[in-house]
């Protein structure tokens, strides 16, 4: 299991390489996220619904997103964690939005 960065993440989202899966709590997704992210709380995850997809996990600041990566890559997924999380994502011009598609934030 590895970190990468916003940019090589984004590259590998854009290009349909991975798919970014947001392990944190709803009241957090609700605030805001990345568009076009999965969202599976940690304690929801499950490794078989993304046996054969590389994914690319993220948090707020990387913790959980580390051991969300940590469990798919020991149940055999192709996994990296965004390192830095969202707050990383944000800093790096990633945009968060909410579920109606207005501008999000980081709660």
């Amino acid at each position: 299991m590895s970190d990468i960065d916003p940019t090589d993440a984004r590259r590998r989202l854009d290009s349909g390489e991975a798919v970014l899966v947001d392990v944190r709590e709803p009241s957090e997704w609700e605030a805001g996220h990345a568009s076009g992210a999965l969202h599976r709380p940690l304690a929801d995850l499950d490794p078989a619904e993304f046996a054969g997809r590389s994914v690319i996990t993220t948090c707020r600041g990387g913790g959980r997103g580390t051991r969300a990566a940590e469990a798919l890559t020991d149940a055999g997924v192709d996994a990296a964690n965004l390192g830095g999380g969202l707050r990383a994502w944000s800093e790096a011009g990633g945009a968060l939005v909410r579920d109606d598609g207005s501008p999000g934030g980081l709660d």
